[in-house]
């Protein structure tokens, strides 16, 4: 836990990263032109509401990301609860925004080093609606593997694979080559029960179909939240044929 939190400077500099992403939860304008970035881009069909994307935000959270991560981690002997500890101390901006769509270039970079990723694909979708998010990203990697990144030593502490930022420069730069490159999947997400989730959140246009299709109206969206408890399949991608959520091809 010392390792992952690191000294009294980082901690601080920690801090101030949460308070400015929490911050961004009132600046609907940084919303807005992040979308319409993402939209130009070609990542996205339909851009959904504020509240399509909060009531996304807490689908993608209960039906993907705790699920699966909860399954991966049980499958290497990790405790789930204790990782998310050390997930926090190491950077707690990254926990406060599940979507990543108010988060910084810096701390999605952050994120993606320090969990291996079930599909990558998604937030390197997202980093593209940054001014050379995926070059810092490949940059950022590539100090973690040679040990000189400023935070080598907490993002060390928790990351569950040693191979896992060797599988990730390879995949960036694979990416960044051609947007259809093939994604590195988490073993845990290719089995039958994770798959039909995984096309639909692996991936940020398939993400954002799945959210514009939710209700956009208070009532209907809190109906939503309590009485769907399971992954509503109807509002999935399909799972035969060509994956609809695919990255596009490269320009």
């Amino acid at each position: 836990m010392r390792q992952a939190a690191g000294t009294p400077r980082e901690i601080a500099d920690k801090l101030r990263r949460l308070a400015a992403a929490l911050g961004t939860y009132g600046r609907g304008r940084e919303l807005d032109a992040r979308l319409g970035r993402l939209e130009r881009l070609g990542f996205v069909d339909r851009v959904p509401t504020r509240l399509q994307l909060l009531v996304g935000s807490v689908d993608m959270l209960r039906f993907w990301i705790v699920p699966a991560a909860e399954d991966y981690y049980g499958e290497q002997g990790i405790d789930f609860t204790f990782h998310q500890v050390l997930r926090f101390l190491d950077e707690p901006a990254s926990l406060v925004d599940p979507t990543g769509f108010l988060s910084t270039a810096d701390n999605i970079i952050g994120h993606l080093m320090q969990v291996v990723h079930a599909n990558p694909a998604y937030d390197l979708q997202l980093l593209e609606s940054h001014e050379d998010g995926l070059a810092e990203l490949e940059r950022q990697v590539v100090q973690m593997i040679a040990g000189t990144h400023p935070r080598a030593r907490s993002i060390g502490a928790i990351v569950e694979d040693p191979g896992y930022h060797e599988r990730l420069l390879g995949y960036v730069r694979e990416y960044r080559a051609d947007r259809a490159a093939e994604a590195p999947l988490r073993e845990n997400v290719t089995q039958d029960r994770f798959a039909r989730i995984e096309r639909t959140f692996g991936t940020l246009p398939a993400a954002m179909r799945y959210f514009a299709q939710l209700p956009a109206d208070p009532l209907g969206a809190a109906r939503h939240l309590v009485r769907v408890r399971q992954f509503p399949e109807h509002l999935g991608e399909p799972v035969a044929g060509a994956r609809a959520g695919d990255p596009l091809p490269a320009p």
